[in-house]
C-alpha cells in the first residue's frame, strides 16, 4: 500500500468456524484494548472504520457434522465478501480483523472480484487445506484457504461465481509446523510454496521473505496477507484457540511484516484468531497490533 491511501478497517467479530469459543471478540481487542485506532493516527495513514459485520450472539458449538456452522460461515462470508469488494472498488486498502480463520473465505472472495492473479501470503502454523470429508474436528477454519483453492464445500468455493478464487501458484504458507497428512499430500502435488518453520531455522526470515516477494512479483497482481496470530510461537502469542509449539519469533513476524510493506506488494490484510479469553494481559492483541503497525511502514528508526 501506499502511505496516502485510505485503510478500511472492518471488524468481524465472527468465531463459529473454531473449535473454542472467543476470537469472536479478537477484532475489539486489537482495535480498543490494544490501541490499533492510535497506532493509526501515529502512523499519519488516513483510515476509517467500517461499521462492524455481525450476526447473531454467539451460541454453544454445536458438535454433530462434519462441516460445523456452516450456514452462519457462509452467511458471514457472503457480507464480507459483498464489504470488501466495495471498498478495493473504491480504491481503499481492506484491513480486515477477525474473528477465526475461517473469515478469510469471505475476504478472498471479495477481493477475487478485482483480482485476476490474487496472490496470498499465509502466515500460519496450520495450511487450513482440508475439507469436511479429511478434517478432523470439522471446524471450518481449518478448510478456509482449501475452499479459496476451490478445495471442499461447494457453497463456499463458489462464492460470488468466482470458482477457483485463487491459484496454487500465486500461494505462499509461512510458518507451518502441524500440517495433516491429506494437507501434506495436496501441498506436495500442487507445488504450493510452503515454507515449514524447518525452512525458516533454516534459510533465514529474510531469505524466505526475498524468495516469497519475488514469487509475488513475478505471478500475481495484488498480494494479500492472511496472518493467522498462531503462526507466531505461543511463548509470544498465548491468545489463541490452537496453538503449537515452535513458531516465528518476535522479531521473525515483525522482520516479514516489514519486508512485505517494503515490496510495495501488499494491497489488503488480514489478522486473525487473536482469543483475549486464552490472552494473558492482552499480550496477543497488543503483539497483532504491532504488526500490523510494521506491516503498514512503522518503523524503528
Amino acid at each position: 500500500m501506499n502511505n496516502k491511501q485510505t485503510i478500511a478497517i472492518v471488524s468481524v467479530p465472527f468465531g463459529k468456524g473454531a473449535g473454542s469459543v472467543g476470537a469472536e471478540q479478537g477484532p475489539a481487542s486489537m482495535l480498543y484494548a490494544a490501541g490499533l485506532l492510535d497506532k493509526l493516527n501515529e502512523l499519519s495513514l488516513g483510515y476509517r472504520l467500517t461499521s462492524e459485520i455481525s450476526l447473531s450472539p454467539q451460541l454453544p458449538l454445536i458438535l454433530t457434522d462434519n462441516a460445523k456452522h456452516l450456514a452462519e460461515v457462509i452467511d458471514i462470508s457472503s457480507q464480507l465478501g459483498e464489504r470488501v469488494s466495495q471498498f478495493v472498488a473504491g480504491g481503499d486498502f481492506p484491513l480486515v480483523l477477525g474473528g477465526d480463520h475461517s473469515i478469510s473465505i469471505g475476504t478472498i472472495a471479495g477481493l477475487a472480484d478485482h483480482y485476476a492473479r490474487l496472490g496470498v501470503i499465509w502466515f500460519d502454523a496450520h495450511s487450513d487445506l482440508n475439507t469436511e470429508e479429511t478434517s478432523p474436528s470439522g471446524n471450518i477454519h481449518g478448510m478456509s484457504l482449501g475452499i479459496s483453492l476451490g478445495r471442499g464445500i461447494a457453497s463456499l468455493t463458489t462464492l460470488r461465481g468466482i470458482h477457483p478464487k485463487i491459484k496454487p501458484e500465486h500461494v505462499a504458507i509461512i510458518g507451518a509446523r502441524s500440517l495433516d497428512p491429506g494437507e501434506k499430500a495436496y501441498i506436495r502435488s500442487l507445488g504450493i510454496a510452503c515454507y515449514t518453520m524447518h525452512d525458516i531455522d533454516r534459510l533465514g526470515i529474510a531469505s524466505v521473505m526475498d524468495k516469497v516477494t519475488e514469487q509475488m512479483r513475478q505471478t500475481t497482481d495484488g498480494v494479500h496477507v492472511s496472518f493467522d496470530i498462531d503462526s507466531v510461537d505461543p511463548q509470544e502469542a498465548p491468545g489463541t484457540g490452537t496453538p503449537v509449539k515452535g513458531g516465528l519469533s518476535y522479531r521473525e513476524a515483525h522482520l516479514a511484516l516489514e519486508l512485505l510493506y517494503q515490496s510495495g506488494l501488499v494491497t489488503s490484510a488480514e489478522f486473525v484468531e487473536v482469543n483475549p479469553s486464552l490472552d494473558t494481559n492482552n499480550e496477543t492483541a497488543k503483539l497483532a497490533v504491532e504488526l500490523i503497525g510494521s506491516l503498514l511502514g512503522e518503523q524503528i528508526l
